[in-house]
């Protein structure tokens, strides 16, 4: 089986910074608070979202443009419910042009 290294390429500069200073901090969440001078809490929740971002291209039931919707969620530059409603539009225009 290939490696599947699809994921990487969804990431800005900014997420694989952090997946490299993690690995160099040998996975220490603590460390790499301290390396951005932040809380603990700060860090989880950015490699918790970082998960999150993994995990949407793992999945095949989504394309792309609902795959890019959820990534913007994510990264908070688009507000839930917003999210929402242009992916039903966006299922509801694809399943209309189907019938």
């Amino acid at each position: 089986m290939a490696f599947e290294n699809t994921w990487i390429a969804e990431l800005d500069s900014e997420d694989i910074n952090f997946i490299k200073r993690f690995i160099l901090a040998s996975g220490s969440l603590k460390e790499v608070a301290a390396i951005y001078d932040v809380s603990y809490p700060t860090v989880r929740l950015r490699l918790d979202r970082l998960i999150q971002k993994i995990e949407i291209n793992d999945k095949s039931n989504d394309d792309q443009f609902i795959n890019m919707i959820k990534r913007l969620t994510i990264d908070e530059k688009l507000e839930l419910e917003t999210a929402k409603a242009i992916i039903n539009t966006y299922k509801k225009t694809r399943e209309d042009k189907n019938d």
